[in-house]
């Protein structure tokens, strides 16, 4: 049997196409351990997309000839993180956030404010760093039977972070995720606080780059990701 996937529009980012994250998470799901997912085209939501396993073991997924994404294990993937930041400092964070109610991604289900059920993810700078951070509790349905939160959850939360760390201080055009490489180093338990942090790494022209971690309340790793987001040609 063919296999098969389709994102729900609770999931979006923008209003009509799916959070990168969460897309992409869903999408790595049908490979093992880290994975790089790009995202060749917006994620149409509602919609049956169909999933091919390529010889070299990647996968793309396709809405009729369309390439919506290509996926690929990355078991070497690694990346330094910052110092941690505490639950106390990452809530003072969140005080600056600056997402805006109203706009393109107010709807966000990770990061819009004007979403009384998306997951909370408001990053904003840390006092004295460069970068943003924001707590997050996983509510109980993002939880698989074990109690551990679904793998394109964490993903999810790994995304919208990026974008505002590397505009914490300019202005903050529109820009999209292109290509998101994940490791989930162990189990995030849903219910308990933990904190969401990203750091820019590299600005090249339009092409930015930045890293993003799920800690947990006591300062250990439990995902790690770098983002590549594209700005729009002028």
């Amino acid at each position: 049997m063919a296999e098969t996937l389709s994102i729900p529009s609770r999931f979006n980012g923008p209003l009509d196409s799916g959070n990168g994250g969460y897309s992409s998470g869903v999408v790595a799901g049908f490979l093992d351990g880290a994975a790089e997912v790009s995202l060749r085209s917006p994620v149409p939501l509602d919609t049956e997309l169909a999933v091919s396993r390529e010889g070299d073991g990647s996968v793309r997924i396709l809405d009729g000839e369309l390439l919506v994404a290509e996926a690929r294990a990355e078991p070497d993937f690694a990346l330094e993180v910052p110092d941690p930041v505490s639950p106390g400092e990452a809530r003072q964070a969140m005080a600056g956030y600056r997402g805006e109610s109203g706009g393109l991604f107010s709807r966000c289900f990770v990061c819009g404010l004007d979403r009384e059920d998306g997951l909370g993810v408001f990053a904003g700078a840390v006092d004295g760093r460069e970068l943003v951070a924001s707590t997050w509790t996983p509510p109980g349905w993002t939880a698989d039977g074990r109690g551990r939160v679904r793998p394109e959850y964490v993903w999810a939360v790994l995304d919208c972070p990026a974008y505002f760390a590397l505009y914490k201080d300019r202005e903050m055009p529109v820009s999209m995720l292109a290509r998101f490489t994940v490791r989930i180093e162990a189990p995030v338990p849903a219910g308990e606080e933990n904190v969401v942090i990203s750091w820019p790494i590299e600005i090249d022209r339009r092409k930015h780059h930045a890293g993003s971690a799920v800690l947990s309340a006591d300062g250990r790793t439990l995902a790690v990701a770098r983002a590549l987001l594209i700005e729009p040609k002028n």
